[in-house]
């Protein structure tokens, strides 16, 4: 019999790549279902689950509350600041109310590190670049001041850049609560017993690479862009760990307060009711 196709669509870095290394590499069973891996950058992972492209997608929370009709939010695959988040970083120091006088390159409109930055600072001009563009563009003088996310977050220092703020930080300071920032969706229309065979085998991916970190971080690494192994670890260490497994009850109660904040600052169109598979 045909095995039916899984697309899992995620975004090029070594966290995403660790937790779907046991697919990648056909270390689980899958059962009837093949598994095919998509990379794209977050904000073309945005923009393709507003319209229903792939089956499994990594989003940004932020983006969730323009497709959730369409997809629900797997209690697996997210990826949370404890503590730490997407940085705003500049290259001459400069305090986070100077935002509002310059314009901040940002990865994405729907990125969740925008929605941070705009909660943070309302006022914040920005223009969106290409993530991986932004360090070079600021590192240029193209741009004043850049938000950063992904690998960016340990390497920027060495491109002599300054912290203006992290916003993982931030929010926790003001909340108490790890920040949201990416997650993992699955297609509504896959029905009910597909969905939960899915999220499974998804489940059993990231429990896989947390068990046997050595050989999948080998496997991360490939995707690191330019991170030495050390910082391969750390990074996947921030973004990959119990809660990728588990929201846990803190970390759900953070996505809603963070899609509730974006609501009520005017930056969501619409208040969104979080379910959780």
């Amino acid at each position: 019999m045909k095995k039916k196709l899984i697309r899992v669509a995620h975004s090029p870095d070594s966290d995403d790549a660790f937790m779907f290394y046991a697919l990648a590499r056909g270390k689980i069973e899958t059962g009837d279902f093949e598994f095919v891996n998509e990379l794209h950058d977050i904000e073309t992972l945005n923009q393709a689950a507003c319209v229903g492209t792939y089956e499994v997608s990594a989003v940004s929370i932020h983006a969730y509350a323009y497709l959730h009709e369409k997809y629900s939010l797997l209690n697996c695959g997210a990826s949370m600041g404890e503590g730490y988040g997407p940085i705003v970083v500049s290259r001459k120091p400069v305090g986070h109310a100077e935002l509002r006088e310059i314009v901040v390159a940002v990865p994405g409109l729907r990125t969740s590190a925008l929605l941070a930055l705009r909660l943070l600072e309302p006022s914040a001009r920005y223009h969106v670049v290409p993530f991986d563009q932004i360090i070079p563009a600021v590192e240029a003088g193209d741009y004043q001041a850049g938000l950063i996310i992904h690998e960016g977050q340990l390497t920027f220092k060495q491109h002599n850049l300054h912290k203006v703020v992290d916003l993982g930080e931030w929010w926790m300071q003001t909340t108490g609560l790890p920040l949201p920032l990416g997650g993992n969706v699955i297609r509504r229309d896959l029905g009910d017993e597909t969905i939960a065979q899915v999220s499974r085998i998804l489940r059993e991916s990231i429990e896989y690479s947390l068990a046997n970190r050595e050989p999948a971080l080998d496997y991360a690494q490939e995707f690191g862009r330019g991170l030495s192994t050390d910082q391969a670890d750390q990074f996947v260490g921030m973004y990959v760990n119990r809660r990728t497994v588990d929201y846990g009850p803190d970390g759900r109660r953070a996505v809603q307060l963070f899609l509730d904040r974006g609501f009520e600052a005017g930056i969501i169109p619409s208040r969104v009711a979080v379910e959780f598979l």
